[in-house]
């Protein structure tokens, strides 16, 4: 393995860096992908399960990146039928808390109006009595209706090794496990790494002509072992996600804290409810995210606010997860920070892809290759008609790959 020399080696086998290496072999190019652990082991199986427009960065005018969510939020839907689905989200709006209901049907009016074309399902206004009906323990007191829009659940983890093989079925070399040590120079320019093979220990230089690390909060880390002079780029938050048994019907809903105006969902997830997220910063080592008592408090209590019943509670939780979310830096409070990608050359010719969302995994791909290998075809890798290794599996297999 990792004989020959490659057009281009991928650091990272997250979603990013499973799509950039699938498109770049669709294309032709002789692709290595490598991550030090499994496949989406870090941020792309610690998500909401979400494929979404984000309609809370309407609130900071980032029309295009919603635009463009919106749109690659279908592709996906249409490209893995069987991985994605089509969900409803309601926004419950209290007396004298939160936005106004005016200002939600405005927003719910501008999300259906952005994915034009791209649209899984249109916006609606509900009265007091069809939230009753639809959400019986939710807190009715205060309630004055809400809106509903829909988004897309997914099977996060499955998307990104369907792309792997997907990279593997257009003749990458892919290897889990293996770490790269360092960049291998050849006047002052990267032109490959040194790999640590996970199986056996045994050290292993791959080169390449092309470098992309795609390695999410750990991209710091390796941007230190390319230039060690370099300052900080990327800002790493922690989202928590609690799995607890209840049932809050068929419908996601979208509520707001009303302490800190961070907004958390629930949603329906094998049969039981999936609640999250949290959202602070995170300054300890990217491999050591655990949940903390505090986190579980946080959701809980958000929970309990609006279901106060007792539905939510310590003893019902069945799993819990923390992941990390790498965005790129700016001083402002972790739920401001765009979501918004950037792919950074360094003068060592390592292409960095910084930041995004889950949902924007292809289009980022395809910018990170016009610009790291601008010699390929746009046209045999940047299509709407996207293909997902389950497009090739019997009917028979593909049941089996959907959420579990």
């Amino acid at each position: 393995m990792f004989k020959k020399n490659y057009d281009l080696l991928v650091v990272g086998g997250g979603i990013n860096g499973a799509a950039i290496a699938h498109l770049a072999a669709k294309a032709g190019a002789r692709v290595a992908l490598v991550e030090k652990n499994d496949w989406a082991s870090g941020t792309s199986s610690k998500s909401t399960k979400l494929l979404h427009g984000g309609i809370r960065y309407l609130e900071n005018f980032e029309f295009d990146l919603v635009a463009e969510s919106l749109k690659e939020r279908y592709i996906q839907w249409k490209s893995a039928p069987h991985l994605v689905r089509p969900m409803r989200f309601i926004i419950p709006v209290y007396r004298g808390q939160g936005r106004p209901l005016w200002e939600m049907r405005l927003g719910v009016w501008l999300y259906d109006r952005l994915s034009g074309a791209y649209s899984v399902g249109g916006s609606s206004v509900l009265s007091m009595q069809e939230v009753v009906h639809l959400i019986p323990s939710l807190k009715s007191k205060g309630l004055k209706g809400a809106v509903s829009y829909y988004d897309a659940q997914m099977d996060d983890a499955r998307i990104c090794l369907e792309n792997v093989l997907m990279a593997k079925k257009y003749g990458a070399d892919v290897s889990n496990y293996t770490q790269v040590l360092d960049f291998i120079k050849k006047d002052g320019r990267v032109i490959g790494a040194r790999v640590r093979l996970g199986h056996d220990g045994a050290l292993c230089d791959v080169m390449a002509d092309r470098v992309v690390v795609a390695a999410g909060p750990w991209s710091d880390e390796l941007r230190y072992k390319d230039v060690p002079s370099l300052r900080n780029a990327m800002r790493v938050t922690k989202g928590v996600h609690l799995v607890c048994r209840g049932n809050i019907g068929q419908d996601a809903i979208l509520l707001q804290n009303a302490k800190d105006n961070r907004i958390f969902f629930m949603i329906p997830f094998e049969s039981q409810v999936l609640i999250g997220t949290t959202d602070t910063d995170y300054h300890l080592s990217s491999d050591e995210v655990h949940v903390q008592a505090e986190d579980i408090e946080y959701l809980l209590s958000q929970a309990g606010q609006y279901f106060p019943k007792g539905s939510f509670k310590q003893e019902n939780i069945i799993a819990s997860f923390a992941g990390l979310r790498p965005l790129v830096y700016a001083a402002k409070s972790p739920s401001q920070v765009s979501r918004k990608h950037v792919i950074k050359k360094e003068l060592s010719g390592v292409y960095y892809v910084m930041g995004g969302k889950y949902t924007t995994y292809r289009a980022i791909a395809v910018d990170c290759l016009q610009r790291a290998m601008p010699q390929l075809d746009r046209g045999l890798y940047d299509s709407n008609v996207f293909e997902l290794y389950g497009s090739y599996l019997k009917p028979l297999d593909v049941k089996s790959t959907a959420l579990r």
